[in-house]
Parts: structure tokens; sequence; C-alpha cells
């Protein structure tokens, strides 16, 4: 059950404050574009309809019936394939046969309202419709908005949100759903080729479902994809320690120190007054004061190429290196500068934000987003340890776990591969300051070759930066990445021949 609440962690944060959402393995939210959306035929599609797919409930026991998964649909690039016989030349029939891919994606852990921006031109996913003729499909993830298998969250429903159902849930929608365009009943993986595309934990689940179910999907495109399960993970802060403003990196890691040189020598009354500046006086243990300062840090993860300075981030930064006008130096302004002015910022500004209305005595169920081991820098304290989160599963589930999990990191590895995958047709698309960057194939130290296989790209992106088309446009390097996907896309349909 482990493996459930690892994905389940994301669905408990849904129903608790916006501020135990940061951190969260999510993609950048797309609605729907302004313009009209035209199918091939002329007449206007309506990208925000809903559709209902019956999905099984449990893919090891079929006969405890179906649920209603939601999904999205845009088959305005779309063209069929001619029919045999017709105008094909004897030696092309199969490619002229064939039509454009069909593309499908899940946005992840989420309420899929509001990505239906993900099936048009505005992303990858589109770009490559666009280019290749394709079909562009948006589908909810199980348990999260209406796409729920019983109409509760208890630890036996909840027993069924594991990877292996969220795969299988892609692999039975691709094999039997008929789909609302003309012509949708007959476009099945060996009918018509199928791309997988996906970010953050959907880039994972991308890479996990080529690996688990080889024969359904002709290609895929993960971006971000975290397929490495890993308990400890203080590397999520890595990539936001060495690209933040460093002045604000040192006066963050000055806090850090002292937070913790307080605690190894149990200065409580040393705590307390700093949890007093930050307004946190009430908070009784000294592992959630430490986890709150972290949540500012997490802003990092909304950032992309084209955010300006008025990010929630920036105005952090800001708010501790920027005095009458003039910016730190490197150094930062010091210890005693810093924890007042973060301070401030939190209670006039950070508080309202990720709390509201809430009070502050809450306990986060986090991705095990820890503080580093000693030697290494640290912007995040090292109280907090894998500890802290897996207690979450016993103060969230206490009906399900009498103390604390530990999480079967190795299994799922080994399982679906993690850093050790090598599948044919899977592009893998990561950002340089994507702070899940440590989780991915270009992981740091890892050195994992790319191959035209299986390539590789990174740019100087953020999270999931490679999705957004627009971002393309802002960062040259995101564009790089983006033409380097759509012609290995070009190249691989080219390959793929219809079942005789």
């Amino acid at each position: 059950m482990w493996v459930a609440l690892l994905i389940l962690s994301g669905l408990v944060r849904a129903a608790i404050p916006n501020a135990m959402l940061r951190g969260m393995q999510s993609l950048p939210k797309l609605s729907a574009p302004q313009r009209s959306v035209i199918s091939p035929n002329g007449t206007a599609l309506d990208i925000t309809t809903v559709y209902h797919f019956d999905q099984l409930i449990d893919h090891d026991n079929p006969g405890l019936g179906t649920f209603k998964q939601r999904y999205w649909m845009n088959w305005e690039c779309y063209k069929p394939g001619m029919s045999r016989g017709s105008r094909c030349a004897a030696s092309d029939i199969d490619v002229c046969a064939q039509g454009g891919p069909i593309i499908l994606m899940t946005p992840g852990e989420v309420d899929a309202d509001g990505y239906e921006g993900y099936t048009t031109n505005d992303t990858i996913n589109g770009l490559i419709a666009q280019e290749q003729n394709g079909a562009a499909i948006l589908i909810e993830h199980r348990f999260f908005g209406y796409s729920n298998p019983y109409d509760n969250l208890m630890p036996k429903s909840l027993a069924l949100l594991t990877i292996q159902q969220a795969i299988d849930d892609l692999v039975y929608f691709a094999t039997t759903a008929d789909l609302p365009m003309p012509g949708g009943d007959a476009v099945k993986p060996g009918q018509a080729p199928w791309i997988l595309i996906g970010g953050s934990y959907s880039g994972g689940l991308t890479s996990w479902t080529m690996v688990n179910k080889p024969e359904i999907f002709w290609a895929a495109y993960a971006s971000s994809a975290v397929v490495e399960a890993i308990t400890d993970f203080y590397g999520y802060f890595t990539p936001i320690r060495e690209y933040m403003p460093q002045n604000c990196s040192s006066d963050v890691q000055a806090v850090v120190a002292y937070l913790d040189e307080m605690f190894a020598v149990n200065d409580t009354a040393g705590i307390q007054t700093l949890k007093e500046t930050f307004g946190l006086g009430d908070v009784v243990h000294v592992d959630d004061f430490a986890s709150a300062l972290m949540y500012t840090l997490y802003e990092w993860q909304s950032l992309q190429p084209d955010v300006g300075p008025g990010a929630m981030f920036f105005q952090f930064c800001d708010a501790l290196e920027v005095e009458n006008g003039v910016s730190a130096g490197p150094e930062g302004w010091g210890l005693e500068h810093a924890i007042y002015s973060w301070g401030n910022f939190w209670n006039t500004t950070y508080y309202n934000f990720v709390c509201g209305p809430e009070d502050a005595e809450c306990n986060q169920v986090g991705w095990f987003q820890v503080g580093p081991p000693e030697g290494q820098p640290a912007i995040v304290s090292r109280i907090l340890q894998p500890i802290y989160d897996e207690r979450q599963c016993v103060n969230m589930f206490p009906e399900a776990f009498t103390h604390p999990p530990q999480p079967t990191t190795t299994q799922t590895d080994t399982m679906y591969a993690g850093w050790n995958v090598n599948v044919p047709r899977l592009f893998f698309a990561n950002g340089l300051r994507d702070p899940w960057r440590e989780a991915t194939v270009s992981a740091d130290g890892l050195n994992k070759p790319s191959n035209p296989n299986m390539p590789i790209y990174e740019s100087n992106g953020f999270h999931c930066s490679d999705l957004i088309t627009e971002n393309g446009y802002v960062d040259p390097t995101v564009a790089v990445v983006q033409e380097a996907a759509l012609m290995y896309m070009k190249e691989w349909l080219a390959e793929w021949k219809p079942n005789a």
C-alpha cells in the first residue's frame, strides 16, 4: 500500500491548506486558448467538452466493475489514413493508409479541469499533433477531480491508487476506448500509432508505462520525468540553491544553520524566539517550524523562463536582499538582518499567501524533501528527515498505520527501471533549473548517455518548461529541446506500420 501513498500525498494535499501544495509534482496549468478551434470538416470544436470512459476499478479484479474517468479531446489537426486500394501506390500502401497519431497525456495528481490547453499547439502535445496530423487527448488520473473509483477516500479505497493501476488505466483506455471524433472507433494501437506524453509525476508514469507495457505506445515524451523513486530526496533543493540569487542563498543558509545549531544544543528558548519572529510561536513541534521555513523555497517550482521579477520567489529574495534600493553582495546582509527580513516577509506577505485564514499548526504531507547530509550546503534545516514525512501517514490514516511506514523505493525502481530505463522511442526532456532534476535521467553524476533510440535533452529551463510552446520563444535552449522532439517524433512515426 505504500506505493499508493507515495502518489496519495498529492491527493491529500488537495484537501488542506494552500501551503501543502508547495513542492508537489505538478504540471504548469494551461487552460483552453481563447482562439476558436475548428475541426477538419470546418465545424467548431469545444475542447472543454468533457467525455467519460468506463475505466476498470481494479485491473486485477475486473469483476468489481467500472468508474467514469473523465477526458478531453482535440482533433482539429487530425487526418485519417486513406482507405487501402484508393490512390496509394502498392509499394507505399501502409504509410498511405495510416492516419495521424493519437497523443495521450494525463496531467497527473490534479483535477484535470483547466488543463485543456495541453490538447492544443500551445504545448508540445499540440505541436506534434499539428506536424503529424494527430489528435490530442487529456485524461484525468484516477482519484483526482471527478474520476473516482469510489466515493470515499478511505484507506481501503485508496489501496487502488498505485503506479500499476495508473499504468493499466492508460493502457486500457488506449486499447478499448472508442474516441468521439469521426472514425474514433478504429484508431486503437495497431490501427494507429499512439504517443504517450507526461511531465513531472506523469512524466515518470510515461517512462514506467513504456517499461511495463512496451507494446502499446509507439513513442513517448517525458518532461521533467521523476523516474527514480528516492526516499531521502534532499536533492530537490540542490538546483534551487545553485541557481537562486546567491546573496539570497547565503542568507537563507545562515538562518537555517542558526536554527540547526540551536536544535543541536537544545536551545528551546532561542528556538522559541526565532519562531515568534515569524509569528509562529504557537507551533509546538520544531520540525513543523522548520518545514514552514521551507515553504518559501517551493515557490521556485512555479518559475518559468517568461516569469519576471514580480514572482513570489523573487519577492522573497528582494525582501531579504534589497535595503533602501541597494542589493546585498553575494554574501548577503548576514544572519541578524536575514532573520528580521525573512520574519517580516513571512508575517506581512507570505503567511496570508499560503495559509490564508488557516492556523499555522498543521502537518505537511510531503515528498520527502528534507535537509541534506552534514558537510553539504543547506537551505533547508537538517531537522527535516524522512521520518517527519513518514509520520504523516499515521496522522492522516491512523486506521491503516500504527507506526510510520517506510517506502518501497527499491521495489519500485526495480519494477519500473528508474534511472536504468532503456526503451526505444522514448524522448526525455529536462531542465537545468528544475528542482526535481535529481530524480530524472539528468541527475548530477548519473551521466546517462543520450542516443538516437532514447534521446535525453536538457535545457536551461525550470520544471516542465519544454512542454509549453511559449517558453521556446523566450528561451532558445528550450526551443532546441522542442525542435529535437519534433524531429524525433517525425522519424519514429515514419517507422510505424499498422498491424496486418
